[in-house]
C-alpha cells in the first residue's frame, strides 16, 4: 500500500490539478496524474521526469511509439496503454470540433487537428482532406507513410480517390520531422502536378500544410499555389 505521504501527495496534487487546470501543472505533474491509473501502488514521479527527459516535452511522450515507450525502465503495457489512450482522445477530440464543418473559415482548428496528428510523427506521413462543395471535411486519410525524409506521393492516386469520395476539393498535409516547415523544392514541384491533375478533373486543391513540432507553413498563405 502506498504511504500516507505518498496518498497526501496524490490528492494534493488531484485537487490543484480540478482547481486550476493544466495550467497550475507542470508537464511531468501532468504525466504524473496519468500515470497514477497506470501505477496505483508506487512514486510515479520519478518515471514522469525520466519520460519527460527521455522524449523533451509532454506531447512527445504522450506521441511516441509503443516500442520506444517499452525501452524506458518501468514502462509496461499499462503505462504505454494510458499514453496512447490519452494520444487517440486527443486526436478524437480535435477530430469533432472540424468534421462536417466547414474548415476554411475554422482554419485554427484545422492546424490544431493536424498538429496533433503529425506534428510529432518520426517518419513523413502524407495526408489528404477530402471537402465536399461546402468545405466540410468529408474524409481525411494516410496516403503514404515514408522515412525520416521522404514519402513517394502519386498524383493520380490522390486525385481518383477524390473522385470514389465524390470530393470537389482537398487538402494537402504532411510533415517534417526534422522540424523545420520549410517547402522544400520536391514538396512544391509534387504540389503543382496534383493541382494541374486535379484542375483536369474538376477537384480543386485549397492548401499544402507542412507540419511540424516547431511550426506549420501554408503553400496558399506563401502564394506557392
Amino acid at each position: 500500500m502506498p504511504d500516507d505521504h505518498k496518498i497526501g501527495h496524490r490528492e494534493r496534487l488531484k485537487a490543484r490539478f480540478r482547481k486550476g487546470g493544466i495550467d497550475a501543472l507542470a508537464d511531468y505533474e501532468l504525466l504524473e496524474l496519468q500515470l497514477m491509473t497506470a501505477i496505483p501502488r508506487r512514486d510515479v514521479k520519478p518515471l514522469a521526469k525520466d519520460l519527460i527527459k527521455e522524449f523533451g516535452s509532454y506531447a512527445e511522450v504522450i506521441s511516441a511509439t509503443p516500442e520506444r515507450l517499452s525501452k524506458i525502465s518501468g514502462v509496461g503495457d499499462n503505462v504505454i496503454t494510458i499514453l496512447k489512450l490519452t494520444e487517440a482522445s486527443a486526436q478524437k477530440l480535435t477530430q469533432g470540433i472540424i468534421l462536417e464543418k466547414p474548415v476554411l473559415s475554422n482554419w485554427q482548428a484545422l492546424i490544431n487537428y493536424c498538429n496533433c496528428h503529425m506534428a510529432f510523427r518520426k517518419n513523413e506521413q502524407f495526408r489528404v482532406l477530402f471537402l465536399d462543395r461546402q468545405n466540410r471535411l468529408i474524409a481525411d486519410e494516410k496516403m503514404q507513410e515514408g522515412t525520416i525524409d521522404h514519402t513517394p506521393v502519386y498524383p493520380r492516386e490522390i486525385i481518383k480517390r477524390a473522385l470514389e469520395l465524390g470530393s470537389t476539393a482537398i487538402i494537402l498535409v504532411h510533415n517534417h520531422p526534422s522540424g523545420d516547415p520549410t517547402p522544400s523544392r520536391e514538396d512544391i514541384e509534387m504540389t503543382n502536378r496534383i493541382a494541374e491533375a486535379g484542375k483536369q478533373l474538376g477537384v480543386l486543391l485549397h492548401d499544402h500544410l507542412i507540419i511540424s513540432k516547431t511550426g506549420h507553413s501554408s503553400f496558399k498563405t506563401m502564394d506557392l499555389i
